[in-house]
């Protein structure tokens, strides 16, 4: 296969996965831009309460990505039974693990009073992080089906669903934060509703789709229950956990570096959620890029096709780069009108402007990492990867971001510079990791000829 075929096929994979992240975010986002009109202590409250909701919400999207390589593994092999073992034990671990981290959440979200945020804030998350805890159970419902998709080479479905979504959300954001309709005014608690029935709304359209749609018929039978195995459970879980774990470390620090802006009051916290949330705009377009590597790499290394391997990931990390590079530029030059969108607060705008030019820098490296992890995932290679990911982050990024803010005195700014120097030995990392492990592989091919 040529270079240009890669970036026809990669791209053809890769674009419903960026749509799609991209909504995912836009759901954040289109909750922050209205709960935000409402107060800035709400948008705040918003941020806060996702501190202890995305990082178990993400962990369990890590889990669902067990399912992916597996799939398309499978699917290089044409093996449908294993396709189909895959989807049903898939269905089990993400359902039960769904129920657990919801409990996890709820019966955790007073610690919130205990980590020294403004008591406004913490006063407004809980009521909302009660109610969005539960929508955990039917995302992760949502994932098993649109990973088991993501396998089959299949991203344009989920990817409707969720614009589908989406413009559900909207509407009930509009009706139930602000009032409408006939119903209260809400406010954040709004958002929650909102954001607990639009996901919902996903898992049971996609369920439905998957189970009548004449396309996927032969894998029917991924919906029936019983006759699990051990094997596989166990082969998914040490898949998917590592996966998850990949996760905690990495949005568990952004999200630390949350609760140490608060320390420093609420208009920082603030301007912490607009520049972080902007962020995550790039970094899960990104990540659309990301899954075309775990599928791509998944099917060659089922194939046995290590030469389009290697070629089909390195096109993926220039595409990468050159996405994050155009981000890096719109985050530097839009510094000052970006924050508008969230807030008309003079004070929150111009601190979320600097920390825009910082987000910017760390772009080209959040798209190494973030392309690298998922390619080094369709090796099946997720336990050092984890490792790697703690020690960038939590030994040094975090307490470098500390010491800068804190020790310093640079404030906001300076935690933000540990996590663009945690982000870019990351990155360093995950990209000698993976080029180690295809040159193995390579010459492994290589010794049999």
């Amino acid at each position: 296969m040529t270079i240009r075929t890669h970036i026809r096929e990669s791209f053809q994979l890769a674009y419903p996965v960026m749509l799609s992240n991209l909504g995912h975010v836009m759901m954040g986002v289109s909750d922050n831009i209205m709960v935000g009109h409402v107060s800035a202590t709400s948008l705040a409250a918003a941020g806060l309460a996702n501190v202890a909701f995305s990082v178990l919400m993400l962990f369990g999207i890590g889990v669902s990505y067990a399912i992916t390589p597996l799939v398309a593994e499978a699917d290089g092999e044409n093996n449908n039974h294993k396709i189909i073992e895959t989807l049903r034990h898939g269905i089990v671990i993400n359902f039960f693990n769904g129920c657990l981290l919801a409990a996890v959440v709820y019966m955790a979200k007073n610690l919130l009073y205990r980590i020294d945020q403004p008591i406004e804030v913490v006063s407004l998350s809980i009521p909302y992080l009660s109610i969005v805890t539960f929508s955990l159970i039917p995302m992760l419902i949502f994932q098993t089906y649109k990973q088991f998709l993501e396998g089959l080479s299949n991203t344009r479905v989920a990817m409707i669903v969720i614009f589908i979504s989406n413009g559900v959300n909207i509407c009930l954001n509009y009706v139930l934060i602000y009032g409408h309709a006939g119903f209260p005014a809400l406010g954040l608690n709004g958002a929650g509703w909102a954001t607990l029935i639009s996901r919902t709304f996903m898992a049971i359209v996609l369920a439905a789709y998957l189970y009548y749609a004449s396309s996927f018929s032969k894998f029917r039978a991924g919906f029936s229950i019983g006759k699990y195995t051990y094997k596989l459970f166990n082969k998914m879980l040490h898949l998917g956990v590592p996966s998850g774990v990949q996760y905690i470390f990495e949005v568990a620090a952004f999200d630390f570096s949350l609760v140490m802006m608060g320390w420093l009051g609420t208009t920082t916290q603030a301007a912490h959620q607009i520049a972080i949330n902007l962020a995550s705009i790039s970094y899960m377009t990104t990540a659309g890029l990301a899954a075309a590597a775990t599928i791509r790499v998944s099917y060659f290394l089922g194939r046995k096709d290590f030469k389009n391997l290697k070629l089909a990931s390195y096109t993926l990390l220039i595409m990468a780069l050159s996405f994050m590079g155009l981000c890096a530029l719109i985050f530097i030059t839009g510094r000052h009108w970006l924050p508008v969108l969230y807030v008309d607060n003079s004070e929150v705008i111009a601190l979320a402007s600097t920390l825009l030019v910082i987000a910017g820098l760390f772009q080209l490296s959040d798209g190494t990492q973030v392309v690298c992890i998922a390619a080094l995932r369709g090796l099946q290679d997720v336990k050092i990867p984890s490792v790697l990911i703690f020690v960038s982050y939590w030994i040094i990024g975090l307490p470098l971001g500390y010491w800068l803010g804190f020790t310093m005195g640079y404030g906001a700014p300076g935690i933000w510079f540990g996590l663009l120097i945690g982000l870019t030995l990351t990155g360093i990392a995950m990209y000698m990791r993976f080029r180690k492990l295809v040159n193995r592989l390579a010459l492994k091919q290589a010794s049999f000829r």
